[in-house]
């Protein structure tokens, strides 16, 4: 395995050496989950990067959640990602829209036993209005056209001190690219992710930072002290 990572290594430019290298380290990860990945990844059916694992286990650590809120189950790997290397008991609800995607989610909690997993199937739009309480932690990882819509939401579901981390905000880099430069049928999720990062970059509400890990994320902290 050494070895392929230095010959993909010697193959790419310098950025994309870094994140061969940067995904190699990130290791930690059971078994069982270690065979949920393989399955999802042998079906096409996309999941969280290894840099996307160490980010998640990296803030269960920090933050200790005790709600945590998931849009864009798939097959369930994420939850259950965080599920498993949460440091204390935590009860988390998941969002999945696609009905298929939502009946392998509930075997593969089933076969995890994991009795605190809450999966609700439908449009994120029209369930986050319906949720209340707040979450220690949101994880945004779905149809990323649909990111903005759902910010409103996502806001006034964090608490103070709250964290959302957003996936596949850089979209292999496309984001950052002139929409000139993007195929006519992607410039719509261009322009919404966009709005998207400037949105959650400007609002007084929250701080945010963009990370390059994976295919981008951005980390957002609800402010203290500010309505």
């Amino acid at each position: 395995m050494a070895d392929l990572i230095e010959i993909l290594a010697a193959q790419r430019d310098p950025a994309e050496r870094i994140g061969v290298f940067s995904e190699s380290l990130h290791a930690e990860e059971t078994e069982a989950l270690r065979e949920l990945e393989k399955h999802a990844l042998e079906k096409g059916i996309p999941i969280i990067r290894p840099h996307t694992r160490g980010l998640l286990q990296c803030i269960l650590e920090m933050k200790e959640p005790g709600r945590i809120l998931e849009i864009g189950t798939a097959t369930g790997y994420s939850a259950l990602v965080m599920y498993t290397y949460a440091p204390s008991p935590c009860s988390i609800v998941t969002i999945e829209k696609d009905e298929g995607r939502a009946a392998e989610a509930r075997r593969n909690f089933d076969t995890f036993g994991a009795e605190r997993i809450e999966l609700i199937e439908g449009d994120a739009a029209e369930i986050l209005p319906e949720l209340t309480g707040a979450f220690d932690l949101i994880f945004l990882d779905a149809a990323k056209g649909q990111y903005i819509r759902y910010l409103p939401e996502l806001i006034r579901l964090l608490p103070p001190g709250g964290v959302l981390l957003t996936d596949n905000v850089l979209k292999e880099g496309e984001i950052t690219a002139s929409k000139f430069a993007v195929t006519r049928r992607n410039r719509t999720i261009h322009k919404r992710m966009r709005e998207y990062l400037t949105a959650i970059s400007r609002d007084e509400r929250l701080r945010t930072v963009l990370l390059e890990t994976g295919d981008g994320a951005a980390i957002s902290v609800k402010r203290r002290g500010v309505q």
